[in-house]
Order: C-alpha cells, then sequence, then structure tokens
C-alpha cells in the first residue's frame, strides 16, 4: 500500500554504516511508472564506477540497453553487492533490469520495494520466504510517530490526549497519513482543545466508516484543505506531474510564477518568495525532497503516490488541470490546464474542442522509451490565444515550432532535450516571455529580437557534452551566443550558459538581477571586462566561469568588492591562484575548482569561511601539500 513506509525502512537499511561495510558496491534506483530503461542502466553503472573514484567506460553515451546489462552483469560478477530498485510498479520493470545482476554466490542482495504482491511474487521465485508485507503501525508505533510529528517536546499535552487519539485514530496506522495530519496539527495553537476538537470534528463528518482506502483519503485531503490560500494551488499543481516523476526545483519554481501563483511580496523576489512555498510544502510533510545538494539545497521533489492520487482527484473536480494518459480521451468542456502524460495520446485533436481556446497551460510529458515518430501540435494561436505555458520538454521535436511565437500571452516556454536546433528572430514577438528554457537543446545562438524580451527573467541555453582523453571522462559545457547591447534585459535573473566576449562582459554589470550566472569560452584578456561587472552584480547567488581551454588562464583577480551573497563558486580553467577575494565570502558555501594550477596552498584562504561545506577538486595540479584546519561544523565534504 502507499505511504506504508517501504521506502523509508529501505533507506534506513541501506544507509546503515554496518551494511555499507558489508556491501563492497552499492546503487540505488528509482522506478516511477514512466522510466527510461537506457538512462537507468547508465545510471547504475556511473553509480559502481564511482565507488572506484573511475570514469565510467567510455562510449556509455551509445551503449544499447543489452550492453549495459552485460556492462552491469561484467562489473559485478565476483564482487560482493547490493542494488535497491525502488518503486517497481509492475512484472515487466523487473523482468527489464534482473538479467544485469549476477547470482554469484558472494553474498549479494537485491532489495526491491513494490506496491503490488504480483511484482514482490515474482520478484521472489527462488526465495518466496524474502517477501516482507509491510504491515501499518501499531497502535504504540502510530501514537509515538505522532508526537514526534506534531510536538517539539514529543509528548502530548494532557489536554489535547483525548482529541489526538481520536484524530490519530482516523490515520489507522498509515505514517503518510499520520505524518500528513501531524504537519496540520503541528502549526496550530495547542492551547486551544477548540481548534483540535474542530478538525476532529470535520474528519468525522467526512470519513465514511468501514472504508480504509476512503479514510486515508479523507484525512490526507484535510491537509490540504488546511492549507494557506497561496499554497492550494502550488499543492495542486503537482497533479499536472506524472506520479514518482522527480520535478526539479528551479523547474518548479519557474512554473508556479508563469502561472501566477506567487504573490509579489515587499523586499523579496518572486522566486524567493516561491521557494518558501516549497519549503512549507515540505515543512508540511506534503511534499519529499527525492534529492538534495551537497550544500542542503533541495534539487528534485515529488509528492507520494497515495497524495498525489487524491490531489490529481481534486484537480479534476476543481476543474485546475485535466490530466490525459489515455491514447484518446475527451477533454472537458472547460480546460485551463492540459497535461499530457502518454506519448501515445493524439494531441494534435485538442484543437476540437472548442475549450481549447481557454487553456492557459499545455505540458507534455513523454518519459517513456517509446515515443511517436513526429507528434503533431496544433499550436495555431486562433486555438490557444490565451496560452501562458507551454511545456514541449523531451518531445521529438527537430525545428523550431514557428506557431510558438504567435502565442503572445506566452511567458514560459520550454523545448529542453530536443533536437531543435535554431530560434527565429520572430520569438521577439513574445514580449510576455519569462522564461526561455532550451538546455540540452542544439540551440548555440540567439537572434537580437530576443533583446526585446524585457520580462525575461531566466534564460538557460547550454547542454553538456562528454569526451573522453588520456582514459579520462571530461564533461564538456557548451554555451551560447547572445547579442552583445544586453542592458535592457533588467529582469534577468539567470543567464546560462552566455559564450564569453569583451563587449558582452562589460554588458553584465548592468544586469543587476542577476543571481546565477554561467559563462563558458572565458579568455584571460576577458577578465579584465569580467571583474568590473561581476562587482556591480550584487544580488548575484551563483557564479560559473569556464575558460576556453585547459591550460588558458582565469583572470579574476581585480574583483575588490564580491557580491557578499555569493553562495556557489565554480572556476573551470587555470588559476595560478585563488582571488584573495573568495576569503571574504561569509555566505560561500560550495567552491568546485577544475584545471587549476595552484602554487600555494588553496586551502588557507577558504578553511575560515564560516558557511563553506562543500569544497571539491578536479584534475588540480599542487605544488605544495594542502592544509586544512576542521571547523566545528561537521558537515564539510571535500573532495579530490
Amino acid at each position: 500500500m502507499a505511504g506504508v513506509g517501504k521506502t523509508t525502512l529501505v533507506k534506513l537499511v541501506y544507509e546503515n554504516s554496518e551494511v555499507k561495510k558489508h556491501f563492497m558496491f552499492c546503487a540505488w534506483i528509482v522506478l516511477t511508472q514512466y522510466f527510461k530503461t537506457g538512462d537507468l542502466l547508465k545510471d547504475i553503472v556511473q553509480q559502481l564506477y564511482h565507488v572506484l573514484r573511475e570514469p565510467s567506460p567510455e562510449g556509455i553515451d551509445t551503449m544499447s540497453d543489452h550492453e549495459l546489462r552485460v556492462e552491469i552483469n561484467k562489473f559485478l560478477q565476483q564482487r560482493r553487492y547490493l542494488i535497491v530498485l525502488d518503486d517497481v510498479w509492475n512484472n515487466d520493470a523487473w523482468n527489464t533490469f534482473k538479467h544485469a545482476f549476477p547470482n554469484n554466490k558472494e553474498g549479494s542482495r537485491i532489495l526491491l520495494t513494490t506496491r503490488r504482491s504480483e511484482v514482490a511474487k515474482n520478484a521472489s521465485i527462488e526465495s518466496p520466504d524474502k517477501v516482507y508485507a509491510l504491515n501499518p503501525l501499531s497502535s504504540e508505533e502510530a501514537w509515538t510517530l505522532f508526537c514526534r510529528k506534531t510536538f517539539r517536546s514529543n509528548s502530548c499535552p494532557p489536554h489535547l490526549e483525548n482529541v489526538s487519539q481520536q484524530i490519530l485514530g482516523r490515520c489507522e496506522g498509515l505514517p503518510l497519513a499520520i505524518t500528513a495530519i501531524s504537519g496540520v496539527l503541528a502549526t496550530r495553537d495547542n492551547t486551544r482543545i477548540d481548534e483540535w476538537d474542530m478538525i476532529y470534528r470535520s474528519l468525522s463528518a467526512e470519513i465514511q466508516a468501514n472504508n480504509s482506502l476512503g479514510s486515508m483519503k479523507k484525512v490526507l485531503s484535510l491537509s490540504y484543505y488546511n492549507l494557506p490560500y497561496y499554497l492550494k494551488c502550488c499543492l495542486l499543481y503537482f497533479s499536472i506531474f506524472p506520479e514518482g516523476y522527480p520535478i526539479e526545483r528551479r523547474r518548479l519554481i519557474r512554473l508556479w510564477i508563469a502561472e501566477g501563483f506567487v504573490v509579489e511580496t515587499e523586499g523579496r523576489m518572486l522566486e524567493e518568495v516561491a521557494e518558501g512555498y516549497l519549503n512549507e510544502l515540505i515543512e508540511r510533510s506534503l511534499v519529499q525532497v527525492v534529492e538534495a545538494t551537497s550544500d542542503g539545497r533541495v534539487k528534485k521533489c515529488r509528492i507520494q503516490g497515495l497524495l498525489h492520487d487524491i490531489i490529481t482527484s481534486m484537480a479534476k473536480d476543481q476543474g485546475f488541470a485535466a490530466i490525459a494518459k489515455e491514447e484518446s480521451m475527451m477533454l472537458p468542456e472547460r480546460v485551463r490546464r492540459l497535461s499530457i502524460q502518454n506519448a501515445r495520446t493524439r494531441i494534435q485533436r485538442i484543437s476540437q474542442f472548442t475549450s481549447a481556446s481557454g487553456l492557459r497551460s499545455l505540458l507534455v510529458f513523454s518519459g517513456l522509451d517509446i515515443l511517436p515518430e513526429s507528434p503533431l501540435f496544433d499550436l495555431s494561436p486562433s486555438n490557444l490565444r490565451m496560452l501562458n505555458v507551454l511545456e514541449l520538454g523531451g518531445t521529438q521535436l527537430e525545428d523550431f515550432p514557428n506557431e510558438v511565437t504567435n502565442l503572445l500571452l506566452l511567458k514560459y516556454l520550454s523545448l529542453r532535450n530536443t533536437e531543435v536546433n535554431y530560434i527565429p528572430s520572430s520569438i521577439g514577438n513574445l514580449q510576455y516571455l519569462e522564461t526561455l528554457d532550451l538546455k540540452n537543446s542544439r540551440v548555440i545562438e540567439l537572434p537580437n529580437t530576443i533583446l526585446k524580451l524585457q520580462k525575461l527573467r531566466h534564460i538557460l541555453v547550454y547542454r553538456y557534452e562528454t569526451k573522453f582523453a588520456d582514459q579520462m571522462e571530461t564533461k564538456q559545457t557548451i554555451g551560447f551566443k547572445l547579442p552583445t547591447h544586453i542592458r535592457g534585459l533588467q529582469s534577468l535573473q539567470k543567464l546560462c550558459f552566455l559564450e564569453a566576449n569583451q563587449d558582452l562582459m562589460r554588458e553584465l554589470g548592468k544586469l543587476t538581477k542577476l543571481r546565477r550566472l554561467g559563462i563558458v569560452n572565458l579568455r584571460r584578456e576577458d577578465g579584465s571586462n569580467l571583474c568590473p561587472s561581476i562587482e556591480k552584480l550584487t544580488n548575484l547567488r551563483a557564479l560559473s566561469v569556464v575558460s576556453t581551454t585547459e591550460s588558458e588562464f582565469i583572470d579574476l583577480g581585480h574583483i575588490s568588492s564580491p557580491p557578499r551573497f555569493l553562495q556557489r563558486l565554480y572556476l573551470k580553467g587555470r588559476l595560478e591562484r585563488l582571488p584573495d577575494w573568495i576569503s571574504s565570502l561569509d555566505n560561500l558555501e560550495k567552491v568546485v575548482l577544475k584545471w587549476s594550477w595552484q602554487s600555494g596552498d588553496p586551502l588557507l584562504s577558504l578553511q575560515h569561511l564560516p558557511s563553506l561545506v562543500h569544497v571539491e577538486f578536479v584534475q588540480v595540479l599542487m605544488e605544495s601539500y594542502c592544509t586544512f584546519e576542521l571547523k566545528d561544523s561537521e558537515a564539510l565534504s571535500f573532495w579530490v
């Protein structure tokens, strides 16, 4: 059953230090409903070779699924390993991966979590006694969890004990339900029994007796109804994404802003407000963190399966969104948001429905192994004139759909992970565009008309290419060319990755709202123009600079007043020594150096930074030993 704690239990086992010592190699793979076999097999290979601190085999990106299975099987022969396959939906998913793991008599183990008993039985044919059916918590266990999540002191005030027991009884031992309702109660005044009694009475009115699944849904629904108004749309928006789909935090925030969910607050940028919304949903245990960065920031998130079902039902009932999972479907009369979650869905037919003219958002999720050869989108403005959000990432588009530039109200356009290789000059028609996401497309230049889009907040135009040299695997960042006179783009928050030239480096200082800046192909002589610009970017949080070649110097020494809020610094190029100004960055959390040649000890200027939690040196040549005085915090990670 969803929400009973399967993944949580397995994660406790997987992360146990004694378990880690016992197995030579460990890997954790999440199999959602919509997984791509090749990507997950590559992930396994990369996790295994990461243990050896070796690059992945050459040519991994071009290997077939069969070749990847053979590579994994060969690697694990005569090695004791632990593999976790989390959230296996059906027997086909298990059969896809099982032959990659050899039964090598070395004491290896495969842990599998699933909601379906038939999958568990199929995966354990040779050892049927190894199926562990996780039951709901006992009364004592449920009470302990409830008190720990609801009351900071871990003990329930006596005057609330009776009503708390009544509320807990409706959760029926399901950890997800307990955690969710605790998130609601933890925000309530625990001195007012009438407020808690009201919550119990609203539960009693809605929950049907002897209907355990219905009971769980009612409890989780209460978590939604108790949200502040500004969070309800944000939570409902998770229905747009397929169940189990890991959502990038930054992408989610950009979408929320384009949808108009984020309320502007004095003194805070919209992105900061939206970040607060997400954190509040996480604190309420409604959103799960799937992946975090080394410096503790949320990287990807999702909502649990049972909650996703509830939210999807609510979104449909409230006319918030329509979800297309079938090959053919009838749209309701009024559709504001349409999410295509089946690559075979005939989405070109949306124009046949008069309701399409009121469509505000169209999102396509094609995370399947089999995609249609050429999806036909009818994006004519007569049908979609009100469209604000268009997400076509991952579709098999090769050419830019020119009809898009007639969607004059568009705020968010994503063509990431497509084969699109150019942007037409008519992009200048989209005067309301805030986000242009071309990550991992083939675009390497934007037209001059991009400078007309003065509402642009985020420009993402880059991809990574893997190269092998001297048996070393390296990732090369391919950026894009931008017209020189960019000072008019005053709303820009993120600009990645820009190809450097002297005129652009001077112009960057005019974009004072920039928070994330990525530059590639920087030459030594560009530094004298870039440094004064960086000093003017007082809102900058992340800076990434990549030189033209490994031997090209990065000259950033002429900065006397660096951005004081800078948190992340990535320098990829030759540095003779770390710039002196780095030691003044009290908010710096992460430093990554690559290709650097250090004449002195680079750690001396880093060791006293109070916020630093991650230091990474890659292919760094140092003429002296590094010394590092450990800080009071044990959170610092250091990679060489």
